[in-house]
């Protein structure tokens, strides 16, 4: 890799022919009279070329969707890495901004982060994985074989408000029991016997079955799965009745 960018016969405008050599890795400053080419040899010639180059990287698809931009009126630059422009107009009030925030370059390695690294559960150190209803159903049998357990569909967690919607919804759907903030209720009693605070935060969540884990009931225990996962939208959690302990997996 060139340690600077070499730029030879710049004509982009009102440069005459400029050659010139940007050291990398330091903070460089170009500057000069107005109308002498500062934003020209920074825009149109430095930033249009590497701008270029990145497009053409594409594949057809992706640059469909992309503008256009001419090669610049230059003989040749060296040493040019895809290159990010921040305009004087580009400014925010926001204190806490950075290069990555106003370029948006941190939304795409948030994206990366979360695709391409590895998560662990804080409580017990386990590597935390997309699981198939399947694979579910088998852990559960592993983990609670002929043991009471108790199927929830997590539907609020953690949230401020009062939910009397979800309690509504919950008994059209069927489900004669609803738990919330950690105790059971029948859905025909829940709003008679539950008023939840509007400014504190509650735990919800469907109980789709209760059931002796075993081999027998392996068809009832996946049905049961993946009802919780789809009305919880990916998340289903396990209770295991006589240690009060729970379980949360997700798909």
């Amino acid at each position: 890799m060139k340690d600077k960018i070499i730029v030879r016969g710049a004509r982009e405008h009102n440069l005459k022919n400029i050659d010139v050599e940007i050291p990398k890795f330091s903070f460089t400053v170009i500057t000069g009279l107005s109308g002498s080419g500062k934003s020209t040899l920074a825009f149109d010639t430095i930033y249009n070329e590497g701008n270029r180059r990145y497009v053409e990287s594409l594949s057809s698809y992706a640059r469909q969707f992309l503008g256009n931009s001419n090669k610049p009126d230059v003989d040749s630059i060296e040493g040019l890495s895809p290159a990010i422009s921040i305009e004087q107009k580009t400014t925010s009030k926001n204190p806490r901004s950075t290069v990555g925030t106003v370029t948006e370059i941190y939304d795409y390695l948030r994206l990366l982060y979360a695709r391409v690294g590895k998560q662990y559960c804080p409580k017990c150190g386990e590597e935390i994985s997309p699981q198939s209803p399947q694979s579910i159903v088998t852990t559960i049998l592993g983990m609670y074989n002929e043991k009471k357990i108790m199927i929830l569909a997590p539907m609020i967690v953690g949230q401020k408000g009062t939910y009397e919607k979800v309690f509504e919804d919950c008994k059209k759907e069927g489900f004669s029991r609803i738990r919330v903030d950690g105790e059971i209720y029948h859905t025909d009693t829940v709003k008679d016997e539950v008023t939840l605070e509007r400014y504190e935060k509650h735990w919800i969540e469907y109980v789709i079955d209760r059931i002796t884990v075993n081999q027998d009931n392996r068809q009832r225990l996946t049905e049961a799965v993946e009802q919780a996962l789809h009305f919880s939208k990916g998340n289903v959690k396990i209770l295991d009745v006589e240690k009060e302990k729970e379980v949360l997996k997700t798909l």
